[in-house]
C-alpha cells in the first residue's frame, strides 16, 4: 500500500537534493498531493533506491576512520529521553492501528458468517454465495504475506532518528538530528531565523508550538508569562523536538532589511596561510552574543593595539550563517588596507579582540528552486563561498556551478575546497580560470557558461572587481538572461 511522505522526507529517503525532486514535480514526473508524494511514485522514479544508498545513513557510509557506533550516537541518535518519547509516540500509533485492524477484521468475519448463513438458508440464491466467496477471497488476500514497502519502513525509522519541523506561515521545513536544539537545526538548514543570545536569556527565538511536543535541552533565564505558556510558546535555543513531527509558528527574516545592525567583540581564533598574499582570519564570537547575518553579506572589523592605533576594514564574510559563532574572512595583502597591513606584519595575534560591526549588503540568495551559477573573480570567492555553503544547507537548488577567475599570483587558493565539494556532491561542478586580464577572463567564463548553462533557467551570482562584474553582466544580458535572475557584488 502506498505511503504519503513530504518532499523533504522523500528527498531523504531516495538520497537526492530537494531541489531535484522539485524539478521532477515541475516537469510532471512526480505528482504532489497537498504537498505530499506517494512512495509508489518515488519507487517508480527511483527504482534502485536502497537503504544504504539513501540520505538516511549517508554520513555513516562515508565513515572510514571513525567508529560506527560513536558516529551514530553523536550525530544521529537523540538523547535517551527524547528517543523514549518518540518511541512511545510510535508505539501509541501502532497500538491505534492494531486496534482498528482488529475491529475491521471482526466486522469482515461477521459479514462472512452472515453471508454464509444466508447462503445456507437460500441455497438457490447465487448472490449470497457470491458475496460469501468475495468476502472470503478478500480476507485471504488481506491476510496473505505481501512485500514490504522499503520506503515506508525507512520513513518509520527516520521518524525515530530525526524529527521533521514545519514552520508556519512560511511552510519551510528542517530536520532535527542528534542532540541539536531547534535553533541550531534551523540555522544548519539555512533558514533565516530570529534569534539573539542563543542561550535562553534574550527571548528573541521565542516561537509557538502548534502541534507536536518539545523537550527542554537546557535551563533558561528568559521569563515566559503564564499566558505565553498557556498558548504554547517556547524558546528554540533551549528545546528540541520530542515528537517525530513538529509544527511551529514564527516569523522569519525576508531579507537583509530584517537583520538588525550589531556590535560584537569577537576574538581571533586562528590565522592561516592560504597563499603567499592571502590569509584566513578566523574570528569567534561569544556564546551569548552571536552575529546574525545572511550569507554573502559583509561586516566592518576593528582592531586596536597600544602603539599601533585603531584600524578598520570591511570584508565579506566567507562562511555560512549556519555556524554563526565562527566567522571566516579572506584577507589579501594590500598596503592601502590598514588591517591587512597589520595582519601581514604579524601584529594581529591569536586571542586579540576584534570588533564586528554589521552586517551590510544585499548580495544574498534569492528564494527559489532554480539551478545556481556563481561567477567570482579573485576576492569575490569570499561571498561566493558563503552563498554556496548556504545553498548546500538549504538543499533546494538542483545544481550549483562555480566559475572562478584568478588574476593574481595567489591563484585559486581554495581549489582543494572546490575539489572536495565536487567529489562529495553530485550537484556541484566548478571551473577554474586564470587570466591576468579581468575582461579577457570574464569572456572565457562566459564562453564556458554558454556551452552548458545559458539555455537553462538559472540564477547568476557575480562577485569581484567592477570591470569583471560589468563584463559578466553584459555577457549575460546579451544571451537573454533576465535582470531579475542576476545578482552582483562589487568588491
Amino acid at each position: 500500500m502506498s505511503h504519503q511522505v513530504s518532499v523533504w522526507r522523500a528527498a531523504q529517503l531516495v538520497g537526492v537534493a530537494r531541489g531535484v525532486l522539485q524539478q521532477q514535480v515541475r516537469a510532471g514526473a512526480l505528482i504532489l498531493n497537498e504537498g505530499f508524494v506517494s512512495t509508489d511514485a518515488l519507487l517508480r522514479l527511483y527504482p534502485s533506491a536502497k537503504l544504504e544508498e539513501s540520505g538516511l545513513l549517508e554520513r555513516v557510509t562515508q565513515i572510514r576512520d571513525e567508529a560506527f557506533g560513536k558516529r551514530v550516537r553523536e550525530r544521529l541518535l537523540p538523547s535517551q529521553e527524547v528517543l523514549a518519547q518518540r518511541l512511545f509516540a510510535q508505539s501509541q500509533e501502532l497500538a491505534d492501528v492494531r486496534r482498528h485492524l482488529q475491529t475491521y477484521h471482526g466486522l469482515v468475519i461477521a459479514l462472512q458468517q452472515r453471508a454464509r448463513a444466508r447462503a445456507a438458508e437460500h441455497p438457490h440464491d447465487a448472490a449470497w454465495r457470491e458475496l460469501e466467496q468475495q468476502v472470503t477471497q478478500g480476507l485471504a488476500q488481506a491476510l496473505a504475506t505481501e512485500s514490504v514497502d522499503l520506503l515506508e519502513v525507512m520513513d518509520d525509522m527516520l521518524k525515530v532518528m530525526t524529527a521533521q519541523v514545519t514552520i508556519r506561515p512560511s511552510g519551510h521545513q528542517f530536520l532535527v538530528e542528534g542532540h541539536a536544539n531547534l535553533l541550531q537545526s534551523g540555522l544548519h538548514s539555512g533558514l533565516k531565523l530570529n534569534y539573539g543570545c542563543g542561550n535562553g536569556t534574550c527571548g528573541m527565538c521565542k516561537v509557538r508550538v502548534i502541534s507536536g511536543e518539545v523537550a527542554r535541552t537546557q535551563t533558561f533565564d528568559y521569563p515566559l508569562s503564564e499566558a505565553e505558556k498557556a498558548q504554547g510558546y517556547t524558546l528554540m535555543c533551549c528545546h528540541t523536538a520530542a515528537s517525530s513531527e513538529l509544527t511551529l509558528e514564527m516569523l522569519e527574516a525576508r531579507g537583509p532589511q530584517d537583520i538588525p545592525q550589531q556590535h560584537i567583540v569577537a576574538q581571533v581564533r586562528a590565522l592561516s596561510v592560504l597563499a603567499p598574499d592571502t590569509r584566513l582570519l578566523h574570528l569567534q564570537t561569544p556564546r551569548s552574543n552571536r552575529l546574525r547575518f545572511l550569507a554573502g553579506q559583509s561586516v566592518a572589523l576593528g582592531w586596536t593595539r597600544v602603539g599601533q592605533g585603531d584600524v578598520q576594514a570591511t570584508y565579506p564574510v566567507a562562511s555560512c550563517p549556519c555556524d554563526d559563532r565562527n566567522l571566516h574572512f579572506f584577507v589579501h595583502r594590500d598596503d592601502a588596507d590598514d588591517l591587512a597591513r597589520q595582519l601581514f606584519a604579524g601584529n594581529v595575534k591569536v586571542g586579540d579582540a576584534v570588533t564586528v560591526l554589521g552586517p551590510t549588503g544585499d548580495f544574498v540568495l534569492a528564494d527559489g528552486h532554480r539551478p545556481l551559477v556563481f561567477a567570482a573573480c579573485d576576492a569575490g570567492i569570499a561571498p561566493s563561498r558563503g552563498l554556496i555553503e548556504h545553498a548546500l544547507s538549504l538543499d533546494t537548488a538542483p545544481t550549483l556551478s562555480l566559475f572562478w577567475l584568478a588574476t593574481g599570483s595567489d591563484g585559486h587558493f581554495l581549489s582543494n575546497q572546490c575539489r572536495a565539494w565536487s567529489q562529495a556532491l553530485d550537484q556541484f561542478e566548478y571551473e577554474l580560470v586564470s587570466d591576468a586580464d579581468v575582461i579577457s577572463g570574464a569572456h572565457q567564463i562566459a564562453q564556458a557558461m554558454r556551452a552548458d548553462l545559458f539555455d537553462i533557467d538559472c540564477d547568476f551570482y557575480l562577485a569581484g572587481p567592477e570591470p569583471f562584474v560589468r563584463a559578466m553582466h553584459g555577457e549575460l544580458h546579451a544571451t537573454g538572461v533576465a535582470e531579475a535572475q542576476i545578482f552582483s557584488a562589487i568588491l
